[in-house]
C-alpha cells in the first residue's frame, strides 16, 4: 500500500545518465515490493463497520485532495517543484499519502493494522524522504537550499505563502501524472470495506 511518488528531477537523473547515489537507495526500493503485502494484510486484519469506514473515507479524500493538488503542480525532470502545495511542504504527495492510510486505518477499525500501516511509514518514509531530498540537493544545488529554508519538510505549513499562487493547477499534469490511479485504489479499497462491513453486520 504505497501511494508516494519521487518529486521532480533533473533531466540528466530522469533519464538514468546521472543518477545519483545517496544514502537508503537500497533500502527504499523495499518500500513498494513490501507495500503490497502489507496492505493485503490490514486488509485482512480489518474490523469495519459502517460507521468507520464512513469517517475514514472523509480521511481519504483530504489526503486524495492533497496529493490531487500536488501532482498538478508537479513537473518531472523540468523544474523543482515549490508552487501550490509545495509551497507549504516539500512531500505534499507523502502528507497526503499518510492521510490516505490515517483514513484506511480509521475505515479498517483495526488496531493490529493500524500497528502494521503505522510500522510501515516510519521505517521507510523517514529514509525515502532523506533519499530524495539528497537527490534533489545534488541537482538544484542553491535553489535546492534555499527552497528548504523556507518549507519544512512534512508538516504542512500555515498561513501566507509566497509561492503558492505562482503556478496555476494544471489538470493536464495531473492526469499526466497518472495520480488519478490513486483515486481508484482508494474507492476499490473503500469500497471493499463497506462490503465488509455490510456482510459482518
Amino acid at each position: 500500500m504505497d501511494f508516494g511518488r519521487t518529486r521532480a528531477r533533473s533531466p540528466a537523473t530522469a533519464n538514468g545518465r546521472g543518477f545519483v547515489n545517496v544514502p537508503g537507495q537500497a533500502w527504499a526500493r523495499w518500500r513498494v515490493p513490501l507495500g503490497y503485502p502489507v496492505g493485503l494484510l490490514c486488509i485482512f486484519l480489518a474490523r469495519p463497520t459502517l460507521w468507520s469506514v464512513a469517517v475514514g473515507a472523509v480521511i481519504a479524500l483530504m489526503g486524495l485532495l492533497v496529493r490531487a493538488a500536488a501532482a498538478g503542480h508537479l513537473r518531472r525532470a523540468k523544474a523543482l517543484a515549490d508552487t501550490g502545495p509545495y509551497a507549504r511542504t516539500r512531500n505534499p504527495l507523502y502528507f497526503g499519502s499518510a492521510l490516505l492510510g490515517a483514513g484506511f486505518l480509521v475505515a479498517s477499525h483495526s488496531l493490529f493494522a493500524a500497528l502494521l500501516l503505522a510500522a510501515y511509514f516510519a521505517v521507510f518514509y523517514p529514509t525515502v524522504m532523506r533519499r530524495e531530498e539528497a537527490e534533489l540537493r545534488s541537482n538544484y544545488g542553491a535553489a535546492f537550499e534555499e527552497y528548504a529554508r523556507r518549507v519544512p519538510l512534512f508538516l504542512p505549513r500555515l498561513g501566507s505563502s509566497g509561492g503558492a499562487g505562482k503556478m496555476q493547477f494544471s489538470f493536464a499534469q495531473y492526469i499526466r501524472n497518472r495520480e488519478y490511479n490513486a483515486a481508484i485504489g482508494a474507492a476499490l479499497i473503500l469500497t471493499f470495506l463497506s462490503v465488509m462491513a455490510v456482510w459482518r453486520r
